[in-house]
């Protein structure tokens, strides 16, 4: 089994010259790992795509979303809709140790606004860290489209943040290939996204923009920051 510590350039490349497609990677993934992976989705529509993929190689993958208290309803009436469509996928909400009132009174109101960083590093890394905690490996739906920082992302990454192996089998998907497969199969997603959000997070640190051609546009709006740090070594 490949793990963090046993990172095996060859074996990696051996694997990817046989030319594998996004279906042939979450195989490999689940062949690899069976148990010991999870995939950490933020529901998002790269995160439908992938929900539904999943379910065609494992019924009873697991699925994490974490959930920082902060987003959209539409978020989790998306969630609802998924688990009574996919019954048998093992989705499990991931709540910070820490509520809303008691991050409030340590470190001040709407901490987002005056340190983001912090904010997202106790309600969503700090979480992640322990969902991934009996795992070996994780998925996540990161496309090469959507940022400079992530136009680097491989099918099969080193991940030294969280000490896992993280696979992201949508690397050369574009948006439009994410909306098609939706409408093709019939899928549900987050109405917001037709309502001038391209990508999604917590409801205060996310906006409506004009402009969809950045799928990164909108978060922490008016700020430098475009990752939660999830996806940051």
């Amino acid at each position: 089994m490949l793990t963090h510590d046993k990172w095996d350039e060859k074996r990696i490349a051996s694997f990817m010259n046989n030319q594998p497609d996004y279906l042939d990677v979450l195989k490999w993934a689940y062949q690899e790992y069976q148990d010991e992976i999870v995939y950490a989705c933020s529901f998002g529509v790269e995160g439908i795509v992938l929900i539904d993929l999943i379910s065609k190689v494992n019924k009873e993958a697991k699925i994490i979303f974490l959930d920082t208290g902060l987003h959209f309803p539409e978020t989790y009436e998306l969630i609802e809709e998924v688990k009574n469509r996919y019954p048998s996928l093992k989705i499990n909400m991931i709540k910070p140790k820490n509520s809303l009132e008691d991050q409030a009174k340590w470190y001040g109101e709407e901490l987002w606004k005056h340190n983001p960083n912090l904010c997202c590093h106790m309600r969503k890394v700090v979480p992640l860290q322990e969902g991934l905690a009996d795992a070996k490996a994780w998925i996540s739906g990161l496309r090469r489209e959507q940022s400079l920082s992530r136009s680097k992302t491989e099918y099969i990454n080193k991940d030294d943040k969280f000490q896992k192996i993280k696979v992201c089998p949508l690397i050369h998907w574009t948006s439009e290939d994410i909306m098609t497969y939706i409408q093709l199969n019939k899928l549900p997603y987050n109405p917001l996204h037709d309502k001038g959000y391209p990508s999604i997070g917590c409801a205060p640190c996310t906006k409506p923009v004009s402009d969809q051609k950045d799928s990164r546009a909108g978060r922490w709006a008016g700020l430098s920051k475009t990752e939660c740090g999830l996806h940051e070594s």
